[in-house]
């Protein structure tokens, strides 16, 4: 209450106080209100209080004697004519100010306080059924953009919506990773409207990576029957039916569906499949020619049809942006061979990038680091003609593979080149030809992106420029500058199409494994930068090129609070699958 008063300029000190004396000399008949609106709000307030005739009406339970007693006081004031709306010349409680600053008061405080207020007296109890404070609420807490005035038409006041559903779900809003084995997959659950939606985000038909993320809603939470909230569950093609959310630990809770029958088709469990196969991947069975593809695709029907969409989901964020970050990090989709196309999650750490997925496969589940960048290491491309090499390619790496490899024995000993060029590779490790780097640039990089991230990687990208600064026979091109880029021959892709210019290259390992996450292991490749939306890699065991493009979906409650709480998110999420 203090703090309130303080902030509506109505505070109790003894400057106030005096001040307000001297005041209240000098104003004489200006305070005096007209007949009219002082019947008016006398007989609002003697509604709402039990009229002057018992004043002690107005108090009404409370958890602050000191505020009951000030809106007794408030009330007899009142009674006596003094005008609400216009409120006295100085006020000395909250309950002076007009009824229309009260509302804009309450109406910036939290909903989880306001029903604490409401017990304070009468006279707040009234003032928190207005309308416009839940309104603004609903609006400010849960992103709430539809005309809630519409809404009310329907029987459904802001205030019922935010205490009856907003509220007691506000724990499942957001992105959740849900718990189906080694595949994974992006669940968001967003307010609209008069629903809280659940949509399971899937990507586009392989390979079509640039296209738009499919969604595919698993549940809603309404009050349209009712006066309390109703759980439905939305999987499969007969309705929404039945259903409950259970929230039981912090970041997580599961769904259950109640009629399973509703999943069912006539056709049985081959026209189930049918159906699943044209939603999942666009296509018939018949359209696809691969063996060991059919049978990764029947596998994953089996495994993901028998939960029912009864799963166990567990909270994920996006990392936030740091000022070090070689481009905004976030969700992007890839090619993964026969696979199809997978959800990862693009972050910063210091000197490197690493890509987790959100979805994964029977080789590498969900969970799992995909890609581990070294930003330490640019890789400086050769010509055109040497990119259609994979022999050419594969030495660049695998010099800076060994290099790496030395300094993680010898960690004392600072890596003695971070670029590579067309020319062969010293026994050091750094490249004497067009794109060699001196050693002291490239260890003075190292040293400063131990220290500092930010500091290292423009050390890192300044030793890559020097690289390609003219010399006899080379042309200059500043690391922003676009390079032009080419597919070895014999390197696999799923596009055809792609980007034939890039920004710059780095070393990164990728993790492969066998059926069964066995045997896993990290071999090296090549992390290609195209622009600030995709980027690819090259995995040259594999001998095979991912493309990845950037989820452009607006994602509310999905950033986390701070960088130490998103790298314990991912340490969970790899025990999860590990």
């Amino acid at each position: 209450m203090a703090v309130c008063a303080r902030l509506c300029g109505v505070g109790q000190s003894r400057r106030c106080r005096r001040r307000q004396r001297h005041n209240q000399q000098d104003q004489g008949s200006d305070s005096d209100m007209d007949d009219e609106e002082g019947v008016r709000i006398v007989g609002k307030t003697q509604a709402v209080t039990g009229g002057p005739e018992n004043p002690s009406a107005a108090a009404g339970p409370s958890v602050a004697h000191e505020a009951t007693a000030e809106c007794g006081r408030a009330n007899v004031r009142l009674s006596y004519g003094q005008s609400a709306s216009t409120g006295p010349p100085n006020p000395q409680s909250l309950l002076d100010l007009p009824p229309e600053l009260l509302v804009g008061i309450f109406s910036s405080l939290p909903g989880t306080e306001l029903p604490n207020l409401a017990l304070v007296c009468k006279t707040f109890r009234q003032i928190l059924s207005t309308e416009t404070i839940w309104r603004r609420r609903c609006t400010e807490e849960f992103g709430m953009r539809e005309d809630l005035r519409k809404i009310e038409v329907v029987g459904v006041s802001s205030r019922e919506l935010y205490a009856k559903l907003l509220h007691p779900y506000r724990h499942i809003l957001g992105l959740w990773q849900p718990d189906i084995g080694p595949y994974g997959g992006l669940l968001n659950v967003v307010v609209d409207g008069l629903f809280i939606l659940g949509w399971m985000y899937l990507p586009p038909h392989d390979p079509r990576v640039e296209d738009p993320m499919r969604r595919r809603p698993l549940f809603r939470i309404h009050m349209l029957e009712s006066n309390k909230a109703a759980v439905e569950c939305m999987y499969g093609h007969k309705g929404p039916h039945k259903g409950d959310v259970q929230t039981g630990k912090k970041d997580e809770f599961s769904t259950k569906c109640n009629q399973t029958d509703h999943h069912r088709m006539p056709g049985g469990r081959q026209e189930e499949f049918r159906t699943w196969l044209e939603e999942e991947w666009g296509r018939t069975l018949e359209d696809i020619f691969h063996e060991h593809m059919q049978e990764l695709i029947l596998m994953k029907f089996i495994y993901t049809s028998q939960y029912d969409n009864c799963l166990t989901y567990r909270r994920i964020y996006l990392p936030p942006r740091l000022p070090s970050d070689l481009l905004q990090p976030g969700l992007f989709k890839g090619t993964y061979g026969s696979h199809g196309l997978e959800i990862i999650m693009l972050s910063f750490h210091g000197p490197r990038a690493r890509a987790t997925k959100l979805t994964g496969d029977p080789n590498v589940p969900a969970g799992q680091l995909t890609l581990d960048v070294d930003l330490n290491r640019p890789v400086h491309l050769p010509d055109l003609e040497h990119q259609r090499s994979v022999e050419e390619l594969s030495r660049l790496v695998l010099g800076v593979h060994e290099e790496a490899q030395q300094e993680a024995q010898s960690p004392d000993v600072a890596p003695q080149g971070v670029a590579v060029g067309e020319g062969s590779v010293a026994p050091q490790g750094v490249a004497v030809g067009e794109g060699a780097v001196a050693p002291q640039r490239a260890a003075a990089a190292k040293g400063a992106v131990d220290g500092d991230g930010a500091e290292g990687l423009e050390l890192a990208m300044e030793a890559q420029s020097e690289s390609r600064q003219p010399g006899p026979s080379s042309s200059s091109s500043a690391p922003s500058e676009a390079q032009p880029f080419v597919l070895p021959l014999g390197v696999m892709a799923r596009n055809e199409v792609y980007p034939r210019t890039c920004k710059m290259c780095f070393y990164g390992t990728g993790l492969i494994a066998g059926h069964g996450f066995t045997s896993p292991e990290r071999t090296p490749g090549l992390f290609i930068l195209f622009d600030e939306d995709r980027f690819g890699f090259i995995w040259l065991e594999l001998k095979s090129f991912s493309l990845y493009s950037r989820l452009t979906d607006q994602l509310a409650h999905a950033y986390a609070p701070n960088m130490e709480l998103f790298e314990a998110m991912l340490r969970n999420m790899q025990s999860w699958t590990s």
